[in-house]
């Protein structure tokens, strides 16, 4: 496609976002590619200044930029077709659509498939080979299933949602409208519900079910835990990555974004916008509040307030954090001075000079 056509498209989704271009050269553009390796006919995009070298090397025919004249100009002078936009990344995402879209199978239910006949399917529904969708479930129009997916009694599947190969959606739960499902995660699942006694372990039947609202997407291998009672709850427009677990009774807000092999605990609640980087623990019970930041192996044992980062193990805030991580390396120094220091006290104690 045309790169003037492309600004086209990206007028319509961005209006006033953006901002001076360079059509001159109106390139053909047949994908996209990484600043570092995108070649000729491929669009690609910068972040910001610090990328500027990269710029220079770049190959691709069109770019987006933000809003820097150093940029702009730099571009400019190597005949590079642009479009200034307030968010690059955003922008680029934007465009991609124009380029890739992802596989999904025609509507039809394959032979292979099995489906209880009091399921109820919607317009347009994809079910394949090998899946097996048990009774009373209600699938919703525009719905992809693709193979081996199996989903158990009484679920509900919102319009435009797309389940993947392989992955379980156990009894009861209910999935909202354009949500996506990866390969190997398991929703609605028990939740880790045990009662200890002298002789052993009673088990606590679950008997809830897990909501995911409109627009949450559950990456590779999630779990997503059903509780004892009541619902387990991932809010509107919430991302998680591959290897996440969710534990029994947690209620996660709008917006959140969850990163790879972070653990959340029973009864957690995070409240809208929370993001969690990878491999944090939340521990039962704890609370982070709107817009609340955890970094990267964050073990949190207690509320974090809205709008707080916090760091490390246990964690603390991100400030805190950072000025104690950067003692570690004087240690050793540290821990020589204060030798001295105590040889130094020694020694004068054993001084028998009045």
């Amino acid at each position: 496609m045309k790169f003037s056509a492309l600004v086209a498209f990206l007028e319509q989704h961005l209006g006033a976002a953006l901002g001076d271009r360079e059509l001159r050269s109106d390139p053909d553009l047949a994908g996209v590619g990484p600043l570092g390796g995108a070649i000729a006919g491929q669009l690609t995009y910068v972040e910001s200044a610090k990328f500027a070298t990269a710029l220079d090397q770049c190959q691709a025919s069109a770019v987006i930029l933000p809003p820097d004249a150093e940029l702009v100009e730099r571009s400019r002078d190597r005949g590079l077709a642009f479009v200034v936009a307030r968010h690059p990344k955003l922008a680029f995402a934007i465009a991609v659509r124009q380029f890739y879209q992802p596989f999904l199978p025609e509507p039809g239910i394959h032979p292979l498939a099995t489906v209880d006949p009091s399921v109820t399917l919607g317009a347009g529904v994809s079910i394949g080979a090998g899946a097996v969708l048990y009774g009373n479930v209600t699938v919703g129009d525009g719905v992809c299933i693709l193979p081996n997916v199996t989903i158990y009694p009484g679920v509900t599947v919102g319009a435009g949602s797309v389940l993947h190969a392989h992955c379980t959606i156990h009894e009861r739960t209910a999935i909202g409208d354009r949500c996506v499902i990866h390969s190997g995660a398991v929703v609605g699942g028990e939740g880790f519900g045990f009662v200890p006694t002298g002789s052993g372990w009673v088990k606590l039947e679950q008997t809830g079910r897990v909501v995911l609202e409109d627009e949450v997407e559950v990456g590779g291998n999630c779990t997503i835990d059903r509780p004892a009672m009541g619902e387990t709850r991932i809010g509107e427009g919430t991302k998680l990555d591959n290897l996440v677990h969710i534990g029994h009774g947690c209620v996660v807000g709008r917006h959140c974004a969850i990163a790879a092999q972070t653990g959340l605990a029973g009864g957690v609640v995070l409240e809208d916008h929370v993001i969690l980087a990878g491999q944090v623990g939340v521990a039962n019970q704890v609370r982070l509040g709107r817009g609340a930041i955890a970094s990267s192996k964050s073990g949190i044992h207690q509320d974090v307030a809205p709008g707080a980062i916090v760091s490390g193990y246990p964690a603390v805030a991100n400030g805190l954090w950072l000025r104690t991580s950067a003692l570690v390396n004087r240690l050793p120094d540290m821990n020589r001075l204060l030798k001295r220091l105590q040889r130094q006290i020694d020694h004068s104690n054993d001084d028998p000079t009045p």
